[in-house]
């Protein structure tokens, strides 16, 4: 018996659909590791792309992920919304393996994500100089792409680059 890949060959249409996913994302399912324990948890978290289109966060040092993420940097993104109508499943989704980086508070990068992430999500004015909070770099190592029923990709991290030519 031979075995077959369920995966496209990866494509414009798909590294476009992932680029649109990700641009567009507010918020995601983080899947860590509970520290000390081999035990997966998901939380929900807000999510922004830095100027470069990469992903990142801002989380409390209170938040059981944080302390996971300290522990363990290794973790995974969904995101993707299912629409209004229809079967959940038929609607696109992106699973992202990824390495957390902590952002350090005193860092100019800090001040850089800070003022880019309060344009994108502006409610988050009333906490992001809480001293618990911080900002979270997604380092992307590779993605599954899930554009609904009979359409997979497997995409490398150069698949998700923003496209960078002028028009």
């Amino acid at each position: 018996m031979s075995l077959t890949t369920p995966f496209r060959p990866v494509d414009d249409t798909a590294r476009g659909l992932a680029r649109d996913l990700i641009e567009s994302v507010t918020f995601g399912a983080l899947a860590t590791l509970q520290p000390g324990k081999a035990v997966p948890s998901v939380s929900r978290i807000a999510l922004a792309t830095d100027e470069a289109g990469g992903l990142i966060t801002l989380i409390s040092t209170l938040a059981d992920h944080t302390r996971a993420l300290h522990a363990n940097p290794a973790c995974a993104l969904l995101i993707g919304e299912p629409g209004e109508a229809g079967d959940p499943l038929t609607h696109p989704r992106l699973t992202l393996h990824a390495e957390a980086r902590f952002v350090a508070r005193d860092s100019a990068e800090h001040g850089t994500l800070r003022t880019r992430y309060l344009a994108l999500r502006p409610k988050a004015k009333l906490y992001v100089d809480f001293t618990d909070f911080g900002f979270v770099h997604f380092e992307i190592s590779e993605a599954v792409l899930n554009g609904g029923f009979g359409k997979a990709w497997r995409l490398a991290s150069a698949d998700l680059v923003p496209d960078q030519r002028t028009t």
